[in-house]
This record gives structure tokens, sequence and C-alpha cells, in this order.
């Protein structure tokens, strides 16, 4: 049987050495090339079949009969009664190699081959994903003391919680886009809003995250808060969102959405799972009347049959008691907008509590990877549109059943939401796409899987990120790279001012800013207005030194060696991601017959 032929493969190559897994039989290991932890075991007997081991992120074979209890702790993985170890798809080629180790485990993968480990044994991987909308650091688990967030503090409790995690665009459907394809915007074509006059889509040929997922045969579900389009790019098998219902039904009440998650567990079949919660909670809740607090309080804005939410406790804050971040205003204003938006945040956190408590409920929490962020930094100065540090800087907790060594660790790693497509489809075993779209230039991901942090702190410290539009009419393209101490970013139409969207505009904050501006009063605020307008085309920032970003070293002589390299960084990453901003603004890009940059001589 050593030398034994399995399922037609060579005796001299026990698999195709392309596969992720190497096999070393003088030290009876399987040891992944590229790891890819976790591995699910069916429950049963405790004599004879495999032990799979963890040992430095490796698993390694142990004899039958080893002292654990069936069913023990981390690290142990129990049989089913026939001694069989049932393994996931993720562990396949490994088993193959077991069978060349060990002669009895030629019937496990035979077995595994057949499809016959499966059902109640071999429990499949699943994938839930907790969006935030405008969501910040507003959360005990990120050090604020002023507002109460149990189930938050409690999921990071059992999480790897992020420092460094950023969105790569500013802006809600263009940062959901990204996070649903693993592309910039400027790749994947969301460059702004979606609803309404804005009408901004991904490109036709984009793959997606739930398609991608679809074709594997993975069951896909959304809740709340979509954004995002066309259908036909971001399909769903299980929707419930603004397009086929009130998002203050399914993004607010979280009564609703308990009920419709429950009724989604309840059509499980034996296949994977992605679940997709985006919440419309802390976002503002309208134009006409955008503050939090009374607006919020009820499902919506009186519509018929609108009543209060069984499953919400308000929770009420002094504005005196809230704490002021650094980029808003120290005002009465701004004070009672910040405690109004931490009343909604709390029914986030309520509802991310009875999310997982259906999880738990149905049975599947303990093999479904959570994971909670938001799609751009919160709607205040400085922060949603802009590509400084609140305005990119996002909460990040991966809770992973089978990393429990790193539950409740922080990891100081730069990541990116453009990292958590990747990240799914390596959970769920899914290669990841290439493709072209136009017939151009083969698009490939560039974010990176988080599963190798969640077994031990990686050297990450550099993230993109790419900024176009938000509303149709604010035009106002940026691109930033993080490397380290030093934040750069380059700002296109740095003659223009700003823009400013209609949400931010008329919120209490930014009104009373205004006045205070134009009357020329005290604005208790870190910045003034003309500041925040006009904006050098380049902006260096040292975060250790300068973490509010107010000191610009782009002119610093002294600086000039770490302003050409993060600049060459950022150009590389706008070719190597297609990007048709590429030359602006002083060139024109041309790409026939290969992409080249043409001088505009237009003096900038």
């Amino acid at each position: 049987m050593m030398g034994g032929n399995v399922a037609g493969e060579g005796r001299s190559r026990p698999w195709d050495p392309a596969s992720p897994f190497i096999c070393r039989p003088g030290l009876r290991t399987l040891g992944p090339r590229h790891p890819r932890p976790g591995t699910h075991l069916c429950p049963g007997s405790a004599t004879g079949g495999l032990n799979l081991q963890r040992s430095s992120g490796s698993p390694s074979v142990a004899a039958a009969g080893s002292a654990r209890a069936a069913g023990g702790g981390a690290g142990s993985w129990p049989r089913d009664p026939a001694g069989v170890v049932c393994v996931t798809r993720h562990w396949a080629g490994p088993v193959r190699a077991a069978a060349m180790l060990r002669p009895g485990l030629l019937c496990c993968a035979l077995l595994l081959r057949l499809g016959l480990c499966r059902g109640h044994w071999a429990r499949p991987r699943n994938v839930l994903l907790l969006l935030a909308d405008d969501g910040g650091f507003e959360s005990g688990t990120y050090n604020n003391s002023a507002i109460q967030t149990p189930h938050m503090d409690a999921l990071a409790r059992r999480s790897l919680t992020f420092r460094n995690a950023f969105t790569s665009v500013s802006s809600c459907s263009p940062s959901r886009a990204s996070l649903l394809t693993g592309l910039p915007q400027h790749q994947n074509g969301m460059y702004g809003l979606h609803q309404d006059v804005h009408h901004f889509n991904s490109f036709d040929g984009v793959q997606s995250l739930p398609l991608l997922l679809s074709q594997a045969g993975i069951r896909t579900g959304i809740i709340g808060k979509k954004h995002v389009g066309p259908e036909a790019v971001y399909p769903f098998d299980f929707a419930h969102t603004e397009e086929n219902d009130s998002v203050l039904q399914v993004g607010r009440n979280i009564t609703r959405m308990k009920l419709l998650v429950r009724k989604f567990l309840q059509m499980q079949d034996d296949r994977s799972f992605f679940l997709y919660m985006a919440f419309h909670d802390p976002h503002r809740c309208g134009h006409s009347q955008p503050q939090y607090g009374p607006f919020c309080e009820k499902f919506g804005n009186g519509e018929p049959g609108m009543g209060w939410i069984p499953d919400w406790t308000p929770q009420t804050y002094h504005p005196q008691d809230v704490l002021v971040p650094y980029f808003v205003p120290d005002t009465p204003a701004a004070r009672a907008d910040l405690a109004a938006q931490y009343t909604t945040i709390g029914r986030m956190d309520q509802g991310i509590g009875l999310v997982l408590q259906e999880l738990q409920g149905a049975g599947v929490l303990n093999n479904t990877l959570v994971i909670f962020t938001s799609d751009n930094g919160i709607p205040f100065p400085s922060g949603r549109t802009n590509l400084y540090w609140p305005g990119i800087a996002e909460p990040l907790l991966v809770s992973s059943p089978e990393h429990r060594q790193r539950w409740g660790q922080v990891s100081e790693a730069y990541v990116s939401l453009l990292d958590l497509t990747p990240t799914i489809l390596d959970w769920l075993s899914v290669p990841y796409p290439s493709y072209t779209i136009f017939g151009k230039k083969t698009v490939q991901l560039t974010g990176r899987s988080l599963l190798p942090a969640l077994e031990a702190e990686p050297p990450w410290v550099t993230v993109f990120s790419s900024q176009s539009h938000h509303e149709v009419t604010m035009a106002y393209p940026m691109r930033s790279v993080q490397h380290g101490d030093f934040h750069l970013v380059h700002n296109l139409h740095f003659k223009m001012p700003f823009p400013v969207d209609q949400d931010f505009y008329v919120s209490p904050t930014f009104q009373d800013l205004l006045n205070r501006s134009v009357a020329g009063q005290p604005t208790a605020w870190y910045k003034d207005l003309h500041c925040y307008y006009y904006r050098d085309r380049w902006e260096l920032y040292n975060w250790r030194r300068d973490p509010h970003e107010t000191h610009n070293l782009a002119a610093d002589p002294s600086h000039t060696q770490v302003l050409e390299l993060l600049q060459a960084q950022l150009a590389k990453w706008q070719w190597d991601t297609q990007d048709p901003w590429v030359c602006a603004p002083d060139g024109v890009l041309e790409d026939k017959p290969f992409p080249q940059c043409r001088p505009l001589h237009n003096e900038l």
C-alpha cells in the first residue's frame, strides 16, 4: 500500500506537484506549502482512524488511540463511529497523502472521493459578514468608555481585533463594491453612489464574491442595505434589501432582521453559506431630518404600520458624556449629534447580538467565520469621503472558531477591506478569479487573505486607497498609500475646492461649523474651512509624529526620498489595478497599442 496507486496516481508522486501541500514521509507530517489553516473532522469513537494535531500551524499525523477524548480541547480532532476521519475539501489533498503513509487511511481517502464523508459528520464552513453603515470606533472594543456595546465587545473577545484596518474608498457604494469584488472602485467601475440620479454600477464583466461563491455551490444571502449593482454582477440566492423591501425595515428593524436570519437558516441545506448582514445603522436617517435620535427610534419616518422595534432597548446618552474625536468640533451641536449617533450604534450592537444568537441556536456558529467592519468613516468633518485617517480607518473583527489562540488579541498589521474577498474565498476553499474586463489586461486580486494573520502576526505595513466620486456631482479623485509611519495622499483636482455631500452638509455638526465660520466665531475645530476645502496636490504625513495629519511634509526637502518612494509605490499600484486616472492630472492615458502616459504640458 505504501507504494500503491491511489485514484490513478503514480507511485513516485502521491498527487499533483502543483498542490498547495507537500508530504514529508520521513517525519510522517503533512505540511501546507501555503498555510490554509483549519480542518473539520467527524465526531466519533476513540478507536482507529487519524488524529490531526496542530503543531506550528501544520497538522501532524499521530497514532490512533490518543489520550484526548473524542471532541476534546483545541488541537484534538474526533473521529466518526467507524473510525473514519471526515475532512472537508479543504484537506482533500493531504488525505490522499495520509493514505500513502498509513494503510488504514486508504479507506478514508476512498470515502472522501466517493463523497460519503459528508452530512452530519462533515460540517461545512460558513461565513457571516456584518457591515456597519458609516460606522466608526464608537465601541468598547476600541476603548470608547462612553458607549455601551456589549455584543460587539463579546464578539471581540472571540475575535482577532485589527487596529490598522482601512477601507479602500471612503464612500458607501464604492466601498461595498470593492469589499464584494476585491477590486478598488476605479477597477470595478463603482465610482460613486448607486442610487437615484447617481446611478453608478460595476462593470458587467466583474466577478463578485456572491457570484463566485454561487458558482462554487455555496449558498449566498444578503439582508439589509445592498447599494450596489447591477444584479447580474451581485446575485444573491436569498435577498431582502432596499431593492425589494424598505431599507428601514431590513436595515434598522433588528427584529425583522433577526426573523429573516432565522428564515435563511431554516432554509439551509448541507452546503456552506455566505450571509451578508448589511446594517443601515448608524447612518443618518435622511436629508430633510438628518439628525440621529428621534427620527431613528422607530422603524422609519412615520410610514404606516411602523411601530416600535420589539427587540430594541433604546440607550440614550448625554452630550456632555460622549468622547469627541479630535477631528470633530467640540461644540454643543456636535456633542448632541454624537450622542444621538451612539443611540443608533446601540441598536446595531443589539442587532449583532440577535444575529449571533440565531446562528448559535441553529448550531452553525462554531463552524462560521464571523467578520465585522464598516464601509467608510463616520459622516463628520474629515471623515466619510476623505482619504484622511478618519475617513478610511475602520473597525475590523475576525472571529474564527478554528483559531482560538488568537481570540482576544490585537493585530497591528496594516490590512484593507480589499483583503476580505480573498479571505472569504480562502476560508471556503474557492479559487481566486482571474479574468478580463473589456478584453484588456487580466484582472487579479491585489488583496491578501487574512487567514495567515489568524495563525501569527504578519509583517504587513502597506495599504492603498482610491476615491473618485461620492455623489455624481462630487468629482474629486484622490489616491493614497500608507506605508509604515507615512501616509501619502494625491489630490488630482487640487485646484478645486473639496466637495461636501448633501447628507453631511445638512447635518447639525456641519451647519454649526459653517455658521460659526461665516460669523467669524471660534469653531473649536482643529482645522478651518479654507484649509479643508483647498488642499495641496501632494500631502505627506508622519502618523507617528503627527497623528492628526496637520503638518504636510511633501515639500520638506528632508522627506524627498520618502515622498518619491511612496509616489512610486502608488503609481505601481495604479498601473497594476488599471486605474484610468493613473496619468492625471498632468497627462493623458493612451492605452493603444500599449498603455502609456502622454504629457499635457498644462503647467501642473
